[in-house]
């Protein structure tokens, strides 16, 4: 989408930029494998995994973001706001980060965190964005205390089950004002 478009973040020896047609295949089997590697999802198969792979779609209606380190993919996240058909828990005023996934070969080397900062960043150019969002597992320990080290809160109120799934996500939020 165009508001990420001319948005590139340096994070040596990363590079944050706008996805391209290019790196759809890639966003996707990366977004499957860091999923099942993490063992968020037993199936590659499974509906959610499905969904996922769709990248050509959501790229139409959302902001996707890749890292690439030696030129290779090795990051991307959706970003999203509020009335999306794809915001899960984004609120008005909120830049939501769905779909955050790291190269199981490169996790643990701050990847993960160089693109939240990435999302934090965009969200700063967005005149009507003040808050930025997102869910992960509730056992999810590594993400949620990236999360808490950057300065998202945990906010309680707004954690949720996935449907037809046993998986409890939590919300996560950084108002940038603070």
């Amino acid at each position: 989408m165009s508001e990420i478009d001319d948005a590139k973040v340096t994070s040596s020896p990363l590079l944050i930029e706008a996805a391209t047609v290019a790196d759809y295949e890639r966003i996707g089997q990366l977004t499957v494998d860091a999923y099942v590697q993490a063992g968020h999802f037993a199936d590659p198969q499974h509906e959610y995994l499905k969904f996922v792979r769709q990248v050509a779609r959501r790229d139409k209606y959302c902001d996707i973001l890749v890292a690439r380190k030696d030129g290779h993919l090795v990051a991307s996240m959706t970003l999203i706001q509020a009335g999306n058909e794809y915001a899960d828990i984004a609120l008005e005023g909120e830049l939501e980060i769905r779909m955050l996934s790291v190269d199981p070969g490169v996790q643990r080397t701050g990847a993960g965190k160089a693109m939240v900062v990435a999302a934090i960043n965009f969200a700063r150019q967005l005149a009507d964005v003040h808050t930025v969002s997102q869910t992960t597992g509730e056992r999810w320990l590594a993400a949620r205390s990236l999360y808490e080290s950057l300065g998202f809160i945990h906010r309680a109120e707004r954690d949720w089950v996935v449907p037809n799934t046993d998986i409890r996500l939590v919300v996560y939020s950084l108002n940038l004002a603070d």
